[in-house]
């Protein structure tokens, strides 16, 4: 199968030190704007809007809203009215910056070496940016950032790189794909800690000043110790495994974030246009989802919180697209009522105790169980749909 390589930006394929780049890219948009705002005001209004970003797990709404939502009140100005100024700060500014970044000398190589391969990548850099400030930095990286499947950044994401629901967002909207991934980068604390909670085979790239290696990491070195472990190694030793805990609440999070930016490049008229496979169009996938989340998922939490050893039911679901004519649904408003469906399962899920998670039941279809596989079935179940979304959405792949 094929590799699967999420590969950090800023000191990995890129030198970067960010405790001078931070300081030295917030200087230069506060005088930019000053004829508008206060610099002291935009310091303020900067911290705390990428504060926010950092800490936020709300999957409706993207980081440059969490951003745009804290930034522009705090300023006292209608949002959209520094839209001219900020898009000529990245376009004129920003660019400026470039002396503070070198090009990393082995990655150009490594990379041409994976898409050689067949390899897939993804620029998983932290999408704290909007994509033109993000762009400008992978062409000083000495790449074009369209030959990326790829790129994370604040205008479709929904998650930092704090959390390990970034990861799963990432690989979601990549289409979940099957086989080996690998998760590479230089920060111990954010690159490689949140992706190993996810289930993923991490390489920490220990050569970059940003964290000291630890024994948290799979694997270490530079870019050519990377590519030699590439060639060298079974590609199944990394497959990922996404049983744990952290796994699981992780992909239930990340699911309506990734089907909200898969979504959002999709044209109304596409929502109930038909397959070329003949498979559900994608309004109906999202209604079977929001129905599933209501009437299946839902009532199986509250099966195992309330009783012992419970049986499970699992209904065949695969018929309610006919019988409730998901066709004539609109799919953008199915999808709102997703995404409030799934913030309830997961506040049901987080009513659980530690010990609950080990609770038996009895499942209509699997047999035996607890109640840590019963919501890996779950999760498992998001995986499939949102595999199947990302075929129906770029046919062709």
């Amino acid at each position: 199968m094929t590799m699967t390589l999420l590969l950090d930006l800023d000191d990995t394929l890129l030198n970067t030190n960010l405790e001078k780049f931070i300081p030295a890219y917030f200087q230069a948009l506060a005088k930019d704007l000053a004829p508008h705002i206060a610099p002291e005001l935009m310091f303020r209004a900067l911290l705390s809007g990428t504060a926010l970003m950092n800490e936020s797990e709300d999957f409706s709404q993207t980081l440059e809203e969490v951003f745009a939502n804290d930034f522009y009140p705090q300023l006292n100005v209608p949002m959209g009215e520094l839209n001219d100024a900020i898009e000529n700060f990245y376009d004129n500014i920003f660019p400026t910056l470039s002396g503070l970044t070198t090009q990393n000398p082995k990655a150009r190589p490594f990379v041409d070496w994976a898409f050689s391969k067949g390899y897939r990548i993804a620029i998983a850099t932290d999408p704290l940016l909007p994509r033109k400030a993000t762009y400008h930095r992978l062409r000083w990286a000495g790449f074009d950032p369209q030959q990326f499947e790829l790129v994370t950044t604040y205008e479709h994401f929904h998650f930092s790189k704090t959390h390990s629901s970034y990861y799963a967002e990432v690989l979601g909207r990549l289409g979940w794909p099957d086989g080996p991934a690998l998760m590479v980068g230089n920060d111990m604390e954010r690159d490689i800690v949140p992706a190993k909670r996810l289930g993923l085979a991490t390489f920490h790239i220990d050569e970059a000043p940003a964290s000291k290696s630890g024994p948290e990491a799979d694997f270490h070195g530079d870019l050519q110790d990377l590519r030699s472990l590439l060639e060298s190694t079974d590609p199944s030793k990394f497959e990922p495994s996404y049983k744990s805990l952290d796994s699981i609440l992780s992909i239930l999070s990340s699911t309506p974030a990734v089907l909200r930016g898969l979504s959002r490049k999709v044209d109304s008229s596409l929502w109930s246009l038909p397959s070329d496979s003949g498979e559900w169009t994608f309004t109906e996938l999202i209604c079977h989802l929001r129905d599933t989340e209501r009437e299946i998922h839902q009532i199986q939490i509250k099966l195992l919180k309330e009783n012992s050893e419970p049986f499970i039911p699992r209904p065949d679901t695969g018929i309610w697209a006919n019988q409730r004519n998901y066709l004539q649904e609109d799919g953008e408003a199915a999808l709102r009522e997703y995404i409030t469906a799934r913030r309830e399962t997961l506040n049901l899920i987080k009513s659980f105790d530690p010990a609950d998670w080990s609770r038996k039941a009895r499942h209509a279809i699997f047999g035996p169980t607890a109640f840590l596989e019963v919501i890996g079935f779950i999760a498992d179940h998001d995986r499939l749909h949102v595999q199947q979304a990302w075929r129906i959405l770029q046919p062709g792949k």
